[in-house]
């Protein structure tokens, strides 16, 4: 029953309109900014990158072939933007309930070629240590690379981004990509408040049932990703199949039941007697 409840409960709670939005402007300048969907392409795992720890990696590095991964390209000396992101994140990482790490990982990798292994780290304790989890988690790295290996996975994602010199800026979309286990992109989610329940189902999905509870993949098989949203919302057609399977098995259950207990005072009349 309580199995039941759940699913129920987060059913409700998930009927919410996504708060992200892709913003466009006039200025010409600004258009550049932009994020082209390349869903079901696969990234370029190639990339070189560096660690927290100044230690180089190749993309592949981070991809067993079957945990998900929440992509974030942003940078470590950014004035707004990228902090209203991770932030964002790691207050919907806090309430996902999937296991940090063993279910999923998260890679943030700088866009820009000046950051270092340094301020990759101190980013990584300061997002760690609000998830509540250890300094040196491999669940979420920070990463730092050239400028040639970064732009070849931003193409490949198609997030679009651009320097402002007199700014001494980038300037860049708000948008966090998730990949399956081989680095196939399954998901864009926009904005920089992310509901946990999208950025939940965004992993079950990428996963393809190989992470997550019954209730998880029940919770997954009532819900679809609508991109007018930006956010995944009830499919009614597999809600009413849910809904009668879960019935069907509930008026199961209470047959049994009364079953038993009728058998049970059969018996006990039967020993009085």
């Amino acid at each position: 029953m309580s199995t039941f409840i759940q699913i129920v409960f987060l059913l409700i709670l998930s009927v919410q309109a996504a708060t992200g939005q892709v913003v466009r402007t006039s200025d010409p300048e600004l258009n550049k900014i932009d994020v082209i969907e390349h869903l079901g392409a696969q990234i370029p795992l190639d990339v070189k990158l560096i660690d927290s720890q100044g230690q180089t990696h190749q993309l592949k590095d981070y991809y067993d072939g079957e945990k998900p991964v929440v992509l974030i390209l942003a940078y470590y000396h950014c004035p707004m933007l990228c902090n209203l992101v991770l932030d964002g994140v790691t207050r919907a990482l806090y309430s996902v309930r999937l296991k940090f790490g063993e279910d999923y990982r998260v890679l943030t990798i700088s866009i820009d070629p000046r950051d270092t292994p340094q301020d990759a780290l101190q980013k990584k304790e300061s997002m760690l240590k609000r998830l509540q989890e250890p300094p040196d988690s491999d669940g979420w790295e920070f990463l730092v690379g050239e400028e040639k290996e970064v732009k070849r996975l931003a193409d490949a994602v198609g997030f679009q981004y651009f320097f402002v010199e007199e700014k001494n800026q980038y300037a860049h979309p708000a948008v966090i990509m998730l990949t399956d286990g081989t680095g196939k992109l399954s998901r864009y989610l926009y904005g920089i408040e992310y509901r946990a329940n999208d950025i939940k189902l965004g992993l079950l999905e990428a996963a393809q049932g190989k992470i997550g509870s019954t209730t998880d993949k029940i919770l997954l098989f009532c819900f679809h990703y609508d991109p007018d949203a930006k956010g995944y919302v009830l499919f009614a057609s597999n809600l009413m199949k849910a809904g009668g399977a879960l019935t069907l098995a509930f008026l199961g259950l209470f047959i049994v039941y009364f079953r038993i207990k009728g058998r049970k005072q059969q018996t006990i009349q039967g020993t009085i007697s």
